[in-house]
């Protein structure tokens, strides 16, 4: 007897850890190359996040992406931006927190790809559940058409069912980009995709049997306007948002969207896509839109926003999946943009990390192209800084007489900094300048007062008769002088910054000589604990 209440007492304290565990918030930290729980790199692109049941008939999130080649080139050496794009597999991950994944399988191998074309592009996909046929259905881009493969279970071997040419229904064989949704209300799974010529009209397909054979059902054109790539969806209080990217190659841009009450339309405003309030200063944490996903959690509803980041192929910081939560004032949809918090899949809560860097654009890796750029996209100054000419040449988009306001790292720079590209203070002429920031409490996001550290890496020549970087934080000024040349590159830090009512302003001033530069990068503000 006395057994069986020690026995009955240690199975109540396990099952009372266990539930403690689930209710835990665990780290989403962006940024960085993500691995599994056991420590392998997770790779997975251009794909997406469904609920299935597994082998017991326990539900769990299944995370399905490309794994290229050039992603584990330049997680080796993040140094060298890659020109292409090399299918290797479709890769199969397995959570039941959205945090820890486990490798469950390469489910679509490149010689199921390639056995009936030769070697092309294959990406941007989703898996619906087809419970007519209790199959699970990937559809993914494959070369100039639509290739659908099945299998028997979430993490089974994917094979080729169908290749779908478009042309008949938008009037291009091939997408432009796509994902697939899953209304969790009524369990029917869609395929969201754009024209796949200039990418101006976004299009909504039910996914379905059609002659024994799963194919889109229907054909719903639902925008047309300016170009748009990275189209996926999410639904949150009985809304239907698309949600899209501009069309900049690989590289980040503003996350835009639209609304509807119905998953058909009409959505509103009308072939006009509004830009989502917290990622324009920094490109919504230099991702484009990928897919999102909601936590229906026991306290609260999380909609993740999980931006690609293409960064193989880019060159613009580390890490492939970044993802945030969003927040929402009434239908309106704001972007957190944050490189460190927490999610509790349990209750569905979130909150800002501890180690989280308040900075916007620090690695300067927003900006696609030289700034000011007089092309696509049209811009004067750096997102998320301010850039205030004192004495010298005025900032405009004529290129011969403007500073231009970024720098592109070298390979041996990229050992040491961040990305392609970093902050380059400079002019033709003699020069006084400041680039600033101001960091202050969003809506939904707090700056809390505390103790603070700023750090930067600079490089500079000589000439400069003042260097410095600043903190300004309730009306106290602090300083770091840069005094001498720094041919390599050098950390600097300013810590112990006292941070009251949620507000404070960093920067860098120079007063230099004609042709004399400073590059700075990797810019960060983070709360000592």
């Amino acid at each position: 007897m006395k057994r069986l209440v020690a026995y009955s007492f240690v199975m109540l304290l396990l099952i009372f850890i266990s539930n403690t565990l689930s209710a835990q918030f665990l780290n989403i930290k962006n940024d960085v190359f993500w691995n599994t729980k056991d420590g392998k790199p997770l790779y997975s692109q251009g794909g997406g996040i469904f609920k299935f049941n597994d082998a017991t008939g326990k539900e769990k999130y299944y995370w399905y992406g490309v794994q290229y080649k050039e992603a584990d080139i330049y997680r080796n050496n993040p140094s060298v931006t890659l020109p292409n794009a090399t299918f290797e597999s479709v890769t199969c991950y397995s959570s039941n927190d959205l945090v820890n994944w486990t490798f469950e399988a390469d489910v679509f191998t490149k010689e199921e790809a390639f056995k009936t074309i030769s070697k092309t592009w294959v990406g941007r996909l989703g898996v619906a559940y087809i419970k007519e046929l209790k199959k699970y259905a990937m559809f993914v881009q494959h070369g100039n058409q639509v290739l659908i493969a099945v299998a028997d279970s979430p993490t089974g071997q994917f094979t080729q069912h169908q290749r779908i040419n478009m042309k008949e229904m938008i009037g291009t064989s091939n997408t432009g980009d796509q994902t697939v949704f899953t209304d969790e209300d009524t369990g029917k799974s869609y395929l969201i995709y754009s024209y796949g010529s200039g990418r101006n009209k976004i299009y909504v397909s039910e996914i379905g049997l059609k002659d024994g054979m799963v194919n889109l059902l229907d054909c719903i054109k639902v925008f047309q306007g300016e170009s748009r790539e990275g189209n996926c969806m999410f639904k949150y209080k009985g809304k239907y948002y698309m949600a899209a990217s501009n069309i900049y190659g690989w590289d980040a841009s503003y996350a835009y969207y639209l609304v509807a009450d119905d998953i058909r339309g009409p959505y509103l405003p009308t072939n006009d896509m509004l830009v989502m309030k917290g990622s324009e200063n920094d490109y919504a944490h230099v991702t484009q839109t990928g897919f999102f996903f909601n936590v229906k959690g026991s306290k609260q509803e999380t909609v993740m926003y999980c931006g690609d980041r293409w960064a193989n192929f880019a060159g613009n910081g580390l890490g492939y999946n970044q993802w945030f939560p969003l927040s929402f004032n009434g239908a309106e949809p704001y972007f957190n943009s944050l490189s460190s918090w927490h999610i509790n899949a349990k209750t569905g809560e979130w909150k800002v990390a501890a180690d989280n860097n308040y900075v916007k654009n620090g690695s300067f890796e927003a900006d696609r192209r030289r700034i000011p750029s007089h092309v696509k996209p049209v811009q004067e100054f750096l997102l998320g800084w301010t850039t205030t000419v004192i004495e010298g040449n005025k900032v405009s988009l004529d290129s011969n007489s403007s500073p231009v306001l970024n720098y592109f790292n070298t390979e041996s720079d990229r050992k040491v900094v961040i990305g392609e590209k970093s902050l380059q203070i400079s002019d033709k002429v003699n020069f006084k300048r400041k680039v600033s920031q101001i960091i202050t409490s969003s809506p939904y996001v707090k700056l809390e007062d505390g103790n603070y550290t700023l750090t930067a890496k600079v490089k500079n020549s000589s000439g400069f008769a003042k260097l410095e970087m600043y903190v300004e934080s309730n009306s106290k000024i602090r300083l770091y002088p840069i005094i001498e040349e720094n041919t390599s590159w050098k950390t600097i830090t300013i810590e112990g910054i006292m941070v009251k009512a949620g507000k404070v302003e960093i920067g860098f001033v120079a007063e230099g000589e004609a042709n004399a530069f400073c590059y700075v990068d990797d810019v960060t503000f983070v709360k000592i604990k």
